[in-house]
């Protein structure tokens, strides 16, 4: 497969820059998968589309507030945005600005604090692996900031509202954006309505949301990103299955744990625990995902092969086709975007 044919055009006025409100006031693209037939309704809408018995499941990571802002030894300015934990004051870092070589010793985090950072190692790019004069996420909720995406040019008033309403575990860099439109009240109705609800969880890492710069899709590597799924959870999703209930992944971060889950255990769902670095492209053989809630994505992205190998067969064409209906009817793209959901 050629990375080409995951690509497409997007007119930037379609990239929303400010959340929806409410939440749940977010439209909802519906693709039947058999059919190919695509209706359109609002997240509210949502158990009125499910069944009784489904489950529907949300990876529970909260963002952290992973940006931080310093110096370098020079006084210019310094960006860090940390990635994922090596060590309890060592981290791989995603650095803004220029010249920050090994050796590096940053520094001026917050007001008034000792806080350094030095440069031990220098990764591909704009990576870096940074060791801190002390553990630094005690601090990250005085002196960090919520990262947003690069195409999200506007700082959020409330930043709780890049967080899902359910977030409980800290790691993630980025939000698993498929839960944005979700309400407490939204859930009381979808239980009212007898959908069950569970949660896993998969801390969010950047290189999940990252075009592909690769011409072949079999030559993109993947990062490695933590995961969980406990036993009980495990245990209720069997049930729901061999009751006739649907699982229903919200987001593709969960869909990569019940997959990596699945995969580890021979097929069948169980409790799972560590880092995966499954890379569903079209093909690929699911095993627990019935049905999925997502938003739009990226153009050239692991995220937009993964949903056209939900859509198979010729899924490729079914997801290009849908994305050409969202783009007239004006839905809203990306992390504070519309959604699909895939039945």
């Amino acid at each position: 497969m050629k990375t080409s044919e995951f690509d497409y055009e997007l007119p930037p006025e379609l990239i929303v820059q400010t959340p929806c409100e409410p939440r749940d006031a977010s439209r909802l693209l519906v693709l039947a998968r058999e059919q190919s037939e695509i209706t359109h309704r609002k997240i509210r809408a949502l158990p009125g589309l499910l069944r009784s018995g489904d489950v529907l499941v949300f990876n529970d990571s909260r963002v952290l507030q992973a940006r931080l802002f310093g110096k370098k030894p020079t006084g210019g300015k310094v960006e860090l945005l940390l990635l994922n934990r090596r060590a309890p004051r060592v981290w791989e870092a995603l650095v803004g600005g220029r010249g920050v070589r090994v050796g590096m010793q940053l520094s001026q985090f917050g007001d008034g604090d000792d806080l350094t950072a030095t440069v031990l190692e220098e990764l591909d790019g704009p990576r870096r692996i940074v060791e801190f004069s002390q553990p630094i996420r005690p601090a990250l909720s005085q002196i960090g900031h919520v990262p947003l995406p690069p195409y999200i040019h506007s700082e959020l008033d409330d930043p709780e509202r890049y967080q899902t309403v359910y977030a409980r575990e800290d790691g993630s860099a980025a939000a698993p954006t498929a839960g944005l439109h979700f309400t407490e009240d939204l859930l009381s109705r979808l239980q009212a309505a007898g959908v069950e609800t569970a949660f896993v969880t998969l801390h969010v890492g950047l290189d999940t949301f990252a075009p592909m710069t690769v011409e072949n899709v079999a030559d993109h590597e993947i990062h490695s990103e933590w995961c969980h799924l406990d036993q009980e959870v495990a245990m209720r999703l069997r049930q729901a299955k061999e009751n006739g209930g649907r699982i229903i992944a919200v987001g593709t971060t969960t869909v990569r744990v019940l997959e990596s889950a699945a995969q580890a255990n021979g097929g069948n769902l169980a409790a799972f625990e560590g880092k995966t670095r499954l890379f569903i492209t079209p093909g690929f053989t699911f095993r627990a995902v019935d049905a999925l809630l997502t938003n739009f994505h990226l153009p050239r992205s692991t995220l937009l092969l993964l949903v056209s190998a939900f859509a198979e067969p010729d899924g490729i064409q079914k997801i290009r086709a849908a994305y050409a209906e969202a783009k007239e009817n004006d839905y809203r793209f990306y992390s504070f975007g519309d959604a699909m959901l895939l039945l």
